[in-house]
């Protein structure tokens, strides 16, 4: 250790001055506690983010290849696209709006129709289901979401009735008995709301469609973040009269809001730390008042401005580094806690899951730690540059 350090050290720890000892002790707290805040705050922000994420990724396919005419021939071009490096699963659906009756009046909702047998291998419908099984979705069977079970007061074994637009000269729609098999929650209200699911070979009879012709695709791939480069690679081999979209591309003003969210709330909460440095400053000035005997002693033997500044600076950045360990910990502790034990309770019928979603990033701890450091390391530089500035004579006139 250098004797920077060591005085450095010596004044941090202040055995023989109780006060200077105290306020020391309340710098180091103050960073702690923004430390600890910022690292709680952002991992509950970062649980939130992965768990839409994930219900958003789970509900939709990672990549859909769709044509306003609809896809002829979609076995081959399912066979192509599957063939394809990072790609896992294709899948194919019809899909459409229709009219759901209910008490006399109707309501708008998104009928998918899907091959039960691949459905399960590009979303996470299985894992959705919460009554029935995804094999019973056949001939005139019909699975809801949650919410609309719950809205039409309906479980699997009754029927609702499906009424498909109007069209053609008579203006008249056709009408659809449909048997509930099955109900999905997957947890996002706008799905359990608004989506029904029917066989496909069902779906292209309502929507009018040969049966060699779907509306789409749906591809799983092994890698979500892959999918912009699976995407390029897709439209090489099938030629750009189609479209294909990712689940970026679909919810690309979704994820950038939250992402905007994020970055606003360390902004916001890096002023607790910002806050705290005032401590350090204030604290090293204390020290640089109650020492300026120290100082004149030091620099009446010859010890450089710089060195007399390296002091100052390396007691400063000590402050800043106990503050955020201890800051580290008792956000990483509080964090776990909060996931284990989940004693912090949410509205479900507000947010959808019943718990406080908590996930540590490395990387926003190590930007965490950063910031209170470079923080802790600028406080420090106007005390440093003050006691650096003493003047012997001035600071042993009255001693």
């Amino acid at each position: 250790m250098t004797y920077e350090g060591w005085i450095g050290f010596r004044y941090l720890t202040a055995k023989k001055e109780p006060f200077l000892a105290v306020i020391n002790f309340i710098a180091i707290a103050g960073v702690a506690i923004g430390v600890m805040a910022l690292i709680v705050v952002i991992a509950v922000m970062t649980g939130f983010d992965n768990d839409l994420r994930e219900k958003i990724v789970g509900t939709n396919a990672h990549i859909v290849i769709e044509r306003e005419i609809g896809i002829k021939n979609y076995g081959a071009i399912g066979q192509t696209v599957k063939g394809l490096k990072g790609v896992e699963a294709v899948s194919p659906y019809v899909q459409g709006a229709l009219f759901l009756e209910y008490a006399g009046q109707s309501a708008g909702v998104l009928a998918r129709g899907i091959l039960p047998e691949t459905e399960g291998d590009v979303s996470k419908i299985k894992e959705y289901l919460v009554k029935g099984e995804i094999e019973n979705l056949v001939g005139d069977g019909i699975i809801l979401g949650s919410e609309l079970a719950t809205f039409l007061g309906k479980h699997p074994g009754d029927t609702v009735t499906l009424i498909a637009p109007a069209s053609g000269l008579s203006g008249e729609g056709w009408r659809y008995e449909m048997a509930i098999v099955g109900i999905f929650s997957s947890g996002m209200y706008d799905y359990d709301r608004n989506m029904v699911l029917l066989n496909i070979k069902k779906a292209q009879e309502i929507f009018s469609m040969p049966q060699e012709a779907v509306t789409g695709l749906a591809v799983k791939i092994e890698n979500i973040y892959d999918a912009p480069k699976i995407k390029k690679a897709i439209y090489k081999e099938i030629g750009y009269s189609f479209l294909v979209k990712t689940w970026i591309d679909s919810n690309r003003n979704f994820f950038a809001a939250l992402k905007l969210e994020k970055f606003a709330m360390f902004i916001i909460l890096t002023l607790i730390v910002l806050v705290a440095s005032f401590n350090i400053i204030s604290t090293l000035i204390v020290t640089v008042t109650s020492k300026i005997k120290d100082i004149g002693v030091l620099k009446s033997i010859g010890v450089p401005r710089k060195a007399i500044e390296r002091i100052f600076i390396m007691k400063g950045l000590a402050i800043g580094v106990v503050g955020t360990f201890w800051g580290l910990v008792g956000g990483v502790g509080l964090s776990l806690v909060l996931k284990k034990y989940q004693f912090i309770k949410l509205p479900e019928d507000i947010y959808y899951i019943d718990r406080l979603p908590v996930l540590l990033e490395l990387g926003d701890l190590l930007m965490i730690t950063g910031a209170a450091l470079l923080i802790s390391y600028l406080a420090t530089i106007y005390p440093a540059i003050k006691a650096g500035s003493l003047e012997p004579v001035e600071a042993l006139r009255y001693e």
